[in-house]
């Protein structure tokens, strides 16, 4: 039977819930696998086995347990964020030849990146935002951005893969200290304009027939946008099926099998994406997205018939083969 390291944790503000997911799939994992959690911190990087915790060697794919060297044969990285959605633990493995199920390193990092990954689709004809970089020591002239990018509008760190850092600004004058809040969750900021439409997400991944599409959810939330409460705290409706025409949800998940075909992704992502009169515009991918009980992915597959073991079943089975 072969091992299965599910890494979890990182260096990023969400550690808790890439625990949590990391918990999720592994109560779900195929039986014909064997789950052995890593918890990878700045300090160290353990492995849990028989409830107990031991230093795991990445590139040596194993760990010493008194006598016995237990090896795990691939990983899988759940950390949500730095090192793991940004793509750097895969450039460690790839670099060693050491197998992973995960999306690739390039397809990580750019996905990873909003501004990079927003005007990298821009090229493929995909509908986003109106935008502008920051990179620290930029001015931040609040008269010129809000005069070409209107208000209200949002501020995010590009390069963070958590929902901290990010401001809706509704008046020109909180502009620059939004920024700044931005800055200090990552070295680059996008700003972007408004748009005005139903947001709506959809789950991608790929099994034997080919890339699928999730049902699609709806984000309805009760702050001013899907932040960090509306995401995790309770303060949101998350409605699946979206309450969008069979003709929308097409179109969507059409534009969310596109972009994980060109992005070349592997396992699960969930795409974002503002419906605007009815056109998709991108707002990001999610390489790793929050994997627990009440997360969006489990949730459409729950509304598929699907359980969350068949899923991951299909994922491995079908990454492995």
């Amino acid at each position: 039977m072969k091992r299965i390291g599910v890494i979890v944790g990182g260096f990023s503000s969400e550690f808790e819930i890439s625990k949590k997911s990391g918990a999720t799939i592994i109560a779900n994992f195929p039986d014909n696998y064997m789950p052995v959690e890593i918890t990878l911190t700045k300090e160290s990087c353990q492995a849990s086995w028989n409830g107990s915790l031991f230093d795991i060697d990445l590139k040596k794919k194993g760990f010493q347990v008194g006598d016995e060297w237990i090896s795990i044969d691939v990983y899988l990285v759940y950390t949500h964020g730095d090192p793991g959605e940004n793509g750097r633990l895969q450039a460690v493995f790839e670099m060693y030849g050491i197998p992973y199920v995960n999306s690739g390193t390039l397809a990580s990092e750019l996905s990873f990146d909003k501004w990079f990954c927003n005007q990298f689709f821009k090229g493929f004809d995909v509908h986003v935002a109106d935008s502008k970089l920051l990179l620290k020591g930029d001015t931040v002239d609040s008269e010129e951005i809000t005069g070409a990018l209107g208000l209200p509008l949002f501020v995010k760190p590009c390069d963070s893969g958590s929902s901290y850092g990010i401001s809706r600004v509704n008046r020109k004058e909180d502009l620059k200290n939004a920024v700044e809040k931005a800055f200090r969750e990552g070295d680059s900021v996008v700003i972007e304009s408004f748009l005005d439409g139903t947001e709506v997400t959809c789950g991608v991944y790929r099994n034997e027939e080919g890339i699928q599409a999730l049902p699609l959810a709806e984000i309805v939330s009760e702050n001013e946008f899907f932040d960090y409460e509306a995401k995790y705290l309770g303060k949101s409706q998350e409605i699946v099926p979206a309450r969008i025409s069979d003709e929308q949800t097409r179109k969507v998940q059409e534009v969310a099998r596109r972009i994980y075909g060109i992005l070349r992704l592997r396992s699960i992502a969930r795409i974002d994406f503002m419906l605007v009169g009815g056109i998709p515009h991108l707002i990001e991918v999610n390489t790793t997205p929050g994997f627990t009980e009440e997360s969006l992915v489990p949730r459409m597959l729950k509304y598929q018939g699907k359980s969350l073991k068949e899923f991951w079943t299909e994922i491995i089975g079908y990454e492995l083969r």
